[in-house]
């Protein structure tokens, strides 16, 4: 029988303890502009350029009880040049999480968000 799952990831969940908080670090990440003032729990969806989209979920608790439970990625966003992405994140003052790591044909790093949880930023 043919399953009627289809082989795609549709949506990465985050869950996050501050939504609020948490979409500005996202937002700034992404170099994306955003108004606090219309972001409304318990969620809110980041815009991303691809059929993958991006929650961030405060739960109906906050999300305190989620918060950094996974030490490794959770997901992974593209940077075209791993030195640029690199040195934006170091100069936004955000939590770096590992070095570059370089192979033949993927460069990445990870940083930390403000609830823990290790986003991977890598080319390739």
């Amino acid at each position: 029988m043919k399953s009627p799952i289809e082989n795609k990831i549709h949506t990465v969940f985050v869950h996050v303890s501050d939504l609020k908080r948490s979409v500005q670090w996202y937002s700034t990440l992404l170099g994306q502009n955003v108004n606090l003032d219309e972001v409304k729990p318990p969620v809110y969806n980041v815009p991303i350029n691809t059929y993958t989209g991006l929650v961030l979920d405060g739960g109906p608790n906050g999300g305190k009880e989620y918060v950094g439970l996974l030490p490794h990625p959770l997901c992974n966003l593209h940077a075209p040049d791993i030195d640029e992405a690199y040195q934006f994140v170091s100069e936004k003052g955000f939590e770096i999480n590992s070095e570059i790591s370089r192979f033949d044909d993927i460069e990445f790093f990870t940083v930390k968000d403000p609830d823990g949880n290790v986003i991977m930023l890598c080319t390739g």
